[in-house]
């Protein structure tokens, strides 16, 4: 498998007037397409920092990190938003659906944002949607889904661009644990068709349905291991 994420030394510092805080001290971190990799770490740690600059929704005060094959370690704003469109599908903890939109509208928006024409909008839409199970729903707005459903068209959404990678954002913080068991089901089927999946969780038994675990504390990662859900 080939490196799809790549960072190396990738440091982060905020000032805030005259204090500099390291919210990343230097970290290397690899992940091959295809892989199943959560992060964890407790409050404070650099976990968000870290979701942020593998997002592309902020860039590293030094270091270096490829995504795909190029570098975005210092790329414009303007750039980094094309990245994200084209790269990357997010998936999180509170869904972001726009409420007055269906689900098929909500999961046609990033290929709006592409300048897809309407009918492969929603065609695309349509099949990622009943990749998720909710080919009856389409037509249904946010408030009248289950939390549950909600995620699924989040999913969804992350899944229309075809990305390179998934980045879940504590995908099932706000679940029962129904849910949570349907939405990891669903990230397992995702990851065995060959997706790669980054997930930020601070919960053991959701990073255990992972590949990989890797922790991170005051912005260092301190381990790299597989986990007792890799053989899943």
């Amino acid at each position: 498998m080939s490196a799809l994420l790549s960072m190396e030394g990738v440091r982060k510092t905020y000032n805030t007037g005259s204090i500099a805080v390291d919210a990343l001290r230097g970290v290397n971190l690899t992940v091959d397409a295809g892989d199943y990799v959560a992060i964890m770490g407790p409050s404070g740690s650099g976990k968000s920092t870290l979701m942020h600059i593998i997002g592309c929704l902020d860039v590293p005060t030094a270091g270096r990190y490829e995504l795909d094959g190029v570098d975005v370690s210092s790329m414009t704003e303007k750039d980094l938003a094309d990245v994200r469109n084209r790269k990357l599908g997010f998936v999180f903890q509170s869904f972001n659906l726009l409420h007055s939109l269906t689900a098929l509208r909500n999961v046609e928006l990033p290929l709006v944002y592409a300048g897809v024409n309407p009918g492969e909008r929603r065609e695309r839409a349509l099949l990622a949607l009943d990749r998720v199970g909710l080919a009856e729903r389409v037509n249904h707005r946010p408030g009248e889904l289950s939390g549950g459903q909600q995620q699924r068209v989040s999913v969804a959404r992350a899944l229309v661009t075809d990305p390179a990678l998934i980045l879940a954002d504590e995908p099932t913080g706000n679940l029962d644990s129904v849910s949570t068991r349907d939405i990891l089901a669903l990230f397992d089927e995702l990851t065995a068709a060959g997706r790669t999946i980054v997930m930020i969780t601070h919960e053991h038994d959701v990073a255990e349905r992972a590949k990989r675990t890797v922790h991170i504390y005051d912005g260092l990662l301190t381990d790299d291991a597989p986990l007792a859900g890799a053989s899943r």
